[in-house]
């Protein structure tokens, strides 16, 4: 695809200027025509150089098949010459046409005529025999991805002419949840340590068998084993543990409860950082949702997923950490958007489909109306499994709430947004009273907030 150039409209301005200037000054009617003239079979030849003789380059891009979200991924394309056709380009311009799920700022770029100069036409020299550009892009978005093409805006040897030169390289893959900061426990431990999990294991506390070991002084009395005690003369305790073997199931709402947009880390000021961006509330369920499945998985429990709402998912119940990299793929590419969701149905579904007692935790943003509507549901649940709600603050509607207030308008949203957020709370303490299990936190803390929760639930035997 050929186009005119900067050079071609400022000549024909020219032209058309002195066209102008000949209709008022006869003299300058023989110059206005023969340089018509001349230009014509120069812009043709121009075209002609850069359509025929000019070499169109060759492009290989080579990349990762696996981004991880927010985390930047190198791009490599390699640029070398056809060596069908003898002459450069005057200019060159690059564009790489990155996926929408992905943030870059690099192009267009445009490539030095002298790099190709040096460089050997192909068969003469295997080193050197390409010029390798490199790029970074940001996924913001999970899911599938796809590179379509790279593109060459090539210029004509007097700049009348630009060439546009498609290079249809194509490459897929998919990004995932940046879960990679949890492949080892060291790792694991300064995770924890950042996000404020506790981990404390408390001796001879929990509700199965571990070992026996010798007293220590501040060891409780009620902990010995006399029977040990009396075969091996010297005091012996019973260590206990928390429970294994129990099932966690995690439902996710992916509707327009959680079809809010948040920063992906939390702005420490009033701009947020280089590296942060946008993402929805259920992205963020995601990957607290993911780092649960990966410590309940840790202390030997199954752990089944379900998503509701834009799209209905179920994995069943699965153990051992082999299983987590199953659970990434599954859920990887799960959207959320404003289509409504049923919290009923996912809970109906829910009980039709376990067959053991369970920690159910469903994760949305529940409304004072959602009291009615799953009351009976609740009950029925609470009376078979142990249920906890986990609800996301809403920031907006919590700084309205706190405003100082200038004239009447800000006044009614201030009082609508204050009654809104009461109601919310009162509707957990009815929930409290009936014995569910209630948590509200933001986004950032909803990873750390789950999992101590679990924790306590495990160590205090509610299971």
């Amino acid at each position: 695809m050929i186009k005119p150039g900067r050079t071609f409209f400022v000549i024909l301005i020219c032209f058309l200027l002195l066209g102008t200037a000949a209709f008022f000054f006869d003299e300058l009617y023989i110059v206005w025509i023969f340089s018509g003239l001349l230009l014509l079979p120069v812009i043709i030849i121009d075209a002609v150089l850069l359509l025929f003789h000019t070499d169109r380059l060759c492009i290989e891009r080579k990349l990762s098949g696996t981004f991880t979200l927010g985390r930047k991924a190198l791009v490599r394309l390699n640029i070398s010459l056809t060596g069908k056709n003898r002459f450069l380009a005057r200019s060159a311009k690059l564009f790489d046409l990155y996926p929408d799920s992905t943030d870059c700022n690099t192009f267009p770029v445009k490539l030095d005529r002298s790099l190709f100069r040096k460089m050997p036409k192909p068969g003469q020299n295997p080193r050197n025999a390409c010029y390798i550009f490199e790029y970074t892009v940001i996924p913001i978005e999970r899911g599938n991805w796809e590179f379509s093409r790279t593109e060459l805006l090539l210029g004509s040897f007097l700049g009348f002419w630009q060439l546009k030169v498609i290079h249809p390289c194509v490459s897929r893959g998919r990004t995932f949840p940046d879960f990679r900061k949890l492949t080892s426990g060291a790792e694991l431990r300064g995770v924890l340590e950042q996000t404020g999990i506790k981990m404390i294991r408390k001796r001879g506390q929990g509700m199965e068998f571990m070992s026996l070991r010798d007293y220590q002084k501040g060891d409780s009395v009620k902990a010995i084993d006399w029977r040990a005690t009396g075969r091996r003369n010297k005091p012996i305790i019973r260590e206990y543990q928390e429970e294994q073997d129990q099932q966690v199931l995690l439902l996710l709402d992916s509707g327009y409860r959680l079809n809010r947009l948040v920063y992906s880390t939390e702005p420490l000021g009033t701009a947020p950082a280089p590296d942060t961006f946008l993402q929805t509330q259920f992205d963020s369920a995601l990957e607290a949702a993911l780092l649960l499945s990966w410590v309940a998985l840790k202390h030997s429990d199954g752990v089944a997923l379900g998503c509701f709402g834009t799209e209905e998912r179920w994995l069943p119940p699965r153990k051992g950490m082999s299983a987590l990299s199953g659970i990434i793929r599954s859920l990887y590419d799960v959207k959320c958007d404003s289509a409504p969701s049923s919290l009923f149905s996912a809970l109906e579904s829910a009980l039709t489909r376990l067959k053991r007692r369970t920690f159910i935790i469903m994760i949305s943003n529940f409304r004072e109306e959602d009291g009615e509507s799953l009351g009976w549901i609740l009950r029925r649940i609470q009376r078979r499994h142990l249920l906890l709600l986990v609800s996301l603050k809403e920031a907006e509607a919590e700084k309205i709430a706190n405003r100082k207030t200038e004239g009447t308008e800000e006044a009614l949203e201030t009082a609508a947004a204050f009654s809104y957020l009461s109601a919310r709370r009162r509707l957990y303490k009815t929930w409290e009273h009936m014995g569910l299990l209630t948590l509200e936190c933001s986004s950032r803390e909803l990873g750390s907030a789950l999992i101590n929760r679990y924790l306590k639930v495990k160590g205090s035997g509610l299971l």
